[in-house]
């Protein structure tokens, strides 16, 4: 695989983390005890942490870029894996 290809995917599944890791631990200003300020919406966190959120997402991006690159450098799943997918008159022919 190519450098720029790795890190292509890396940021891929980055972005995929973002969005799993962002609603975990967020706690409102009515959970937390305190009126919310006029204008903020009810679901608005009541403190928002973007580095915590880049540390968990980096940290899940890693790991999922390491099992991904595992299994492009080992094979442990291609695509004769997915032959479910294929018609079986395809299956018996090849």
């Amino acid at each position: 695989m190519q450098p720029i290809s790795a890190v292509a995917i890396f940021f891929l599944f980055w972005f995929l983390c973002l969005f799993m890791v962002l609603p975990f631990g967020v706690r409102t200003d009515r959970e937390m005890g305190v009126e919310p300020k006029p204008g903020h919406a009810e679901s608005a966190p009541h403190q928002f942490r973007a580095l915590r959120i880049v540390i968990r997402t980096t940290i899940l991006a890693t790991i999922f870029f390491a099992l991904f690159y595992a299994n492009y450098s080992y094979g442990w799943i291609g695509s004769d894996f997915l032959d479910f997918l294929k018609p079986e008159s395809m299956r018996n022919a090849g």
